[in-house]
């Protein structure tokens, strides 16, 4: 993709972050995404066939910068239980500071249709494995349960952030994300550590 095609695609797949956000995914029409992106309706189907297309591909960009954050961020720690403190605090501050992704990521998606979960669940797997990998690693440095059931507990961490996440958006984030990391960690520790 060259860098003014890759340049209109990046703002296509951020008005339509805006838009779910704001209109929900279903009420969202492709010309309120063009709006916004400030291109013809004609445009965004340049680059994809559907609205789902769209939805799909903004959460592979997204949740993809995300994964990377953590990669990159947990290169850095020394130990298991750091890195899972690490990605946690990310997490909770990467949607703290932009609401739009949290919104989609939390209350959209899980209206969706069945094809279109299948293609989130592809999307997400990157970071399940990220998971799932740490606490590998903690079970080898033996900071983690010698008989953790790793598959089971990668689902257990993701779910309890992503519902914390979904209880801060619906209480209409009356208090910090961010300050629910010690808080979150913590427990994880106290059900894993050896």
């Amino acid at each position: 993709m060259t860098s003014k095609k890759k340049e209109k695609y990046d703002l296509i797949i951020e008005a339509a972050l805006k838009v779910f956000a704001e209109h929900g995914y279903h009420r969202s029409q492709v010309s309120k995404i063009a709006k916004a992106a400030g291109v013809a309706d004609g445009t965004i189907y340049l680059y994809f066939k559907r609205k789902e297309d769209i939805l799909i591909s903004l959460l592979q960009e997204k949740l993809g910068e995300l994964v990377a954050k953590f990669h990159a961020n947990i290169e850095e720690t020394t130990s298991a239980k750091e890195a899972l403190r690490k990605v946690c605090e990310i997490h909770y501050t990467e949607l703290e500071n932009n609401v739009d992704l949290a919104f989609v990521t939390q209350i959209e998606l899980r209206q969706s249709s069945l094809e279109l979960r299948r293609e989130i669940g592809k999307a997400v797997k990157p970071y399940i494995t990220l998971i799932e990998q740490l606490l590998i690693r903690g079970v080898e440095e033996k900071v983690f349960r010698a008989d953790l059931d790793v598959k089971l507990t990668r689902l257990l961490i993701f779910g309890a952030m992503d519902e914390v996440v979904t209880s801060w958006l619906i209480s209409s984030r009356k208090y910090s994300l961010s300050a629910q990391v010690e808080g979150t960690v913590n427990f994880f520790l106290q059900g894993i550590r050896a």
